[in-house]
């Protein structure tokens, strides 16, 4: 490799399109602490701080397939002491010798964040300032009528600011109280129990679930995730809850339902990438006659299934988020499972703050509880760590017991 780029003043790295790290330039090597030795061959996951992980997976991945290039995206990558190091990469996809490369320029970004910093700061003192230069000028060239005049129309302003913000806040929280009212009940009988968990960071979710009986031993349950969060994530969601209520309704295959699904979502952003989202997903068909469990995993976090005896299964994704590619065929895996069985589904707002193996551990420790504590036991864990950190996802889970 030249040497000159091997000391260029930015990291470089190639990469494959799964991911594995070909190359990476001396430079790179000194800003995170490692041998080059120590990189080559292994995946990019080893040198990306965990938010950055599932953003290259389910973004950057697909995207510079897609597009056959990336600008300025911003990640964290991670030093070998732990120490995070942000930076701004730009990457392309091209042919090598014998497959498809993925090229990367990363710059670190850390002195300029320093400088962005100081110069808001020194932006916001002339502002106020020159605020204060305004309203002096004013107060001195106005007259005591004129003044009185402008309190008044700004009185007069603050007052409609008030009442429009105040119908934002209304509309809001009716869209919210809507939301809430639409996720299904508990369901219990002889043969499931079904209870869920649903709770959004802000006034709206892009989460979104469901449960329902489709006939006298078929059950389907659904969870996904729509790309961010807020208003836009929300309207999404709840554009596809009536959908796949209707599909999951009529007996719909799991595989069938994620294709409506995914059409659903390029008809409504075709040609149209500006608005463009997807979201992960996860269908079950559960069938208590033949002890069955058929799933389609579209690029979610992977279910739990647990039988009696504390053994652990999971759902693993086999396919693309939906809405992400266009043609994308969806594949549907079959469990059996044994009675006594139990099965959870949850979005990264769980999974994130409490880990994987937290949950599969808290599974197994209280298999012999009631459904109803073991979803107390996963809220008191959510309730732990969001006393040391800030809640900033959806937090969304499914518990399902299999009698």
């Amino acid at each position: 490799m030249n040497k000159h780029l091997n000391h260029a003043p930015c990291g470089f790295v190639l990469l494959s399109t799964s991911g594995i790290i070909q190359f990476s330039n001396q430079t790179l090597c000194e800003i995170l602490g490692y041998d080059m030795s120590h990189l080559v061959g292994k995946h990019v996951n080893v040198i990306l701080a965990k938010p950055a992980q599932m953003f290259m997976q389910l973004y950057f991945f697909p995207l510079v397939t897609a597009k056959h290039h990336v600008n300025e995206m911003y990640l964290s990558l991670v030093h070998e002491n732990g120490e995070e190091i942000p930076v701004l990469m730009n990457a392309s996809l091209s042919w090598g010798a014998d497959e498809q490369m993925i090229t990367c320029i990363m710059m670190p970004i850390q002195k300029r964040n320093e400088y962005e910093n100081q110069l808001l700061i020194a932006k916001k003192v002339a502002e106020d300032a020159l605020k204060e230069k305004d309203k002096a000028n004013s107060s001195l060239e106005e007259t005591l009528d004129s003044l009185l005049k402008s309190q008044e129309e700004l009185l007069m302003v603050n007052k409609q600011n008030r009442k429009y913000n105040k119908d934002i806040q209304d509309e809001l929280q009716l869209a919210k109280k809507i939301q809430e009212n639409s996720q299904t009940e508990a369901i219990s009988n002889e043969y499931i129990e079904m209870r869920s968990h649903y709770h959004a960071s802000k006034e709206l979710s892009g989460d979104n679930y469901g449960f329902y009986q489709i006939n006298d031993h078929q059950y389907g349950a659904i969870l996904l995730d729509v790309m961010g969060n807020g208003i836009s994530s929300a309207l999404i969601s709840m554009s596809m809850h009536s959908l796949f209520q209707r599909l999951i309704t009529v007996g719909t295959a799991t595989d069938r339902l994620m294709k409506e699904l995914d059409n659903y979502l390029h008809t409504l952003f075709h040609n149209n990438q500006d608005s463009w989202h997807y979201c992960t997903a996860i269908y079950l068909i559960i069938d208590t006659k033949k002890q069955t469990v058929e799933c389609t995993n579209a690029g979610h976090a992977s279910a739990i299934l647990q039988n009696a005896d504390g053994d652990q299964w999971e759902f693993h994704s086999t396919s693309p988020p939906v809405g992400a590619f266009e043609g994308t065929t969806f594949k549907v895996d079959t469990f059996h499972y044994d009675k006594g069985s139990r099965i959870l589904l949850y979005t990264d707002g769980v999974s994130e703050p409490l880990g994987e193996s937290y949950l599969k551990s808290l599974l197994k420790d209280s298999a012999n509880d009631a459904l109803g504590q073991v979803k107390g036991s996963i809220l008191s864990s959510l309730e732990m760590k969001e006393e040391k950190k800030m809640k900033d996802d959806d937090q969304c889970f499914i518990l399902i017991d299999l009698h």
